[in-house]
C-alpha cells in the first residue's frame, strides 16, 4: 500500500423524505442566499423543486432559482451562473439534480468566491483556487459521486474540450440523497449511471499496486454490488432496496476510498471524455463505448489484475490467468449489453467514425503527443488511436 491522505468531509443526510432536510442543513452550514442550480423540468414536474424551496423558506433564507443545466455541464452556461450569483449576492450554491448539476455548482462556487479570475483559467489551472462559496446537494439520479468527490467537469463548447478539476474546494458540505427520488428516471439514464458507478471504481482497481488488501476488497464488494443492484434498478427503476444501494455505492465509488494507497488510471475516463466533448455522447455511454477496446490493449502488461477481477467480481474460477482476464472483460461487456448500453463507437449515434475523426481525439486526448494517458499502461497519441480503432466497428 502506497502512502495516502484521504479526507471526506461532505454530510450524508440519507433515505425517505431527506429533502425536507434541506434548508435546516443550508443554515447549518451558513448559507443565507442560496442559488439553486438544476437542469431541466423534472425536478419542478415532480414536485421536489417546491419541496425544497419551502425548505429554505421554512428557515428564512432567500433563494433563487438558476435552471438549464444540459449532459456534459457547459462552460458558458457556468459563467452566466457566476454573473447571476453576483447579483443576487449568492453565499451558498445548492445543486438540485446529478452530476452535471453538481458541477455547475461547483464551477459557479469557484467563479462567484474569484470575480476577478476566469473560471476556465481556474478549470485549467492557470489560476489557483484558493477559496470558494460553499455547496449543498439534493441527488436525483446515482452516477457521477460528484456529491462526495472532489472532482467536476466542464466542457468548454468554443474549443470542443471537456476538462476535469480536482480540488478540496470541490467537496461539497452536504448531500441529501433520498433514493426514493431515482424512481422515475428513464432506463437509460439508470443505466448511465450504473456504467459510471462501475468505471469510477475499475479506473482504479486496475493498478500495478500490490499488498492493498483492504482496498481491493472495497472496490470488489462495491462492484459486486453495483452489478447485482443495477440490473435491478434498470429492470425496475422504483425498487427501493436496489436503488438505496446504488445511491450509496456511487457516491463511495468516487469519493477515493476504493482507490487508497493505489496508483489509479482513469484511462478508459480520458477516452471517454473526448467522445463526449466531440459529440455530446451521455457520459456513461461514453465510457461502456471504449472500455472493451482499452481492456482488451493493456490487459497483457498484467493479465493476473484482470483475472482476479474475473474471479472476485464475476465468480470466474478458470485457472489460466490469460483465459480468465478474457472472460471477466467478456462478462463486464455483456452485463453493458443487458443493460442496452453501447460497447463500440459503432453503437453511438452517428455510427463508425472515420480515420480523421478518430485521429483528433487521440491528439486531444494526448495534447498532441505532449503528454500521456494512464498509469496501468503508459498510452502515447498513437496508443490511444489504436484503442479508438478496435472500439470504432458495429
Amino acid at each position: 500500500m502506497q502512502n495516502f491522505v484521504y479526507y471526506a468531509p461532505t454530510e450524508v443526510v440519507f433515505g425517505k423524505g431527506t429533502e425536507e432536510k434541506t434548508g435546516e442543513e443550508v443554515k447549518k452550514w451558513g448559507g443565507s442566499r442560496v442559488l439553486i442550480v438544476y437542469g431541466g423540468g423534472s425536478v419542478k414536474r415532480s414536485g421536489l423543486l417546491q419541496k425544497v424551496e419551502a425548505s429554505l423558506d421554512k428557515e428564512g433564507i432567500a433563494w433563487m432559482e438558476y435552471g438549464g443545466v444540459k449532459p456534459n455541464p457547459r462552460l458558458a452556461f457556468a459563467q452566466e451562473g457566476v454573473r447571476k450569483a453576483l447579483e443576487f449576492q449568492a453565499d451558498f450554491l445548492l445543486a438540485a439534480g446529478g452530476g452535471s448539476a453538481i458541477d455547475t455548482a461547483k464551477a459557479i462556487a469557484h467563479g462567484t468566491a474569484n470575480p476577478k479570475m476566469d473560471l476556465w483559467d481556474i478549470w485549467t489551472g492557470k489560476e489557483a483556487l484558493t477559496k470558494s462559496l460553499p455547496v449543498g446537494v439534493v441527488l436525483t439520479i446515482s452516477a457521477a459521486g460528484s456529491e462526495m468527490s472532489d472532482s467536476a467537469v466542464l466542457t468548454n463548447e468554443a474549443i470542443g474540450r471537456k476538462q476535469g478539476l480536482s480540488t478540496p474546494y470541490n467537496r461539497v458540505k452536504f448531500a441529501v440523497m433520498n433514493p426514493e427520488l431515482t424512481a422515475t428516471l428513464p432506463k437509460y439514464q439508470v443505466a448511465c449511471g450504473v456504467v459510471d458507478i462501475l468505471m469510477h471504481t475499475l479506473d482504479r482497481y486496475f493498478t500495478h499496486t500490490k499488498g492493498n488488501e483492504m482496498t481491493d476488497e472495497i472496490a470488489e464488494a462495491l462492484l459486486r454490488i453495483v452489478v447485482r443492484n443495477g440490473r435491478r434498478a434498470y429492470e425496475d427503476p422504483a425498487d427501493y432496496a436496489a436503488a438505496s444501494e446504488l445511491m450509496w455505492c456511487g457516491s463511495l465509488s468516487h469519493n477515493g476510498l476504493t482507490g487508497l494507497g493505489a496508483e489509479t488510471d482513469f484511462a478508459p475516463h480520458k477516452l471517454g471524455h473526448e467522445l463526449s466533448a466531440k459529440y455530446d455522447v451521455a457520459h456513461g455511454a461514453s465510457l461502456s463505448a471504449v472500455w472493451e477496446a482499452w481492456a482488451r490493449y493493456v490487459c497483457p502488461e498484467e493479465p493476473e489484475r484482470f483475472a482476479r477481477y474475473a474471479k472476485k467480481v464475476w465468480g470466474i474460477e478458470e485457472q489460466d490467468p490469460v483465459k480468465a482476464a478474457d472472460a471477466g472483460i467478456q462478462a463486464t461487456v455483456e452485463y453493458f449489453r443487458s443493460l442496452d448500453m453501447p460497447v463500440s463507437l459503432g453503437d453511438l449515434e452517428g455510427g463508425v467514425k472515420t480515420e480523421e475523426e478518430l485521429l483528433d481525439m487521440a491528439k486531444r486526448c494526448t495534447g498532441n503527443d505532449t503528454f500521456t494517458v494512464a498509469k496501468f499502461k503508459v498510452l502515447h497519441q498513437n496508443d490511444v488511436l489504436e484503442i479508438y480503432r478496435r472500439a470504432n466497428h458495429r
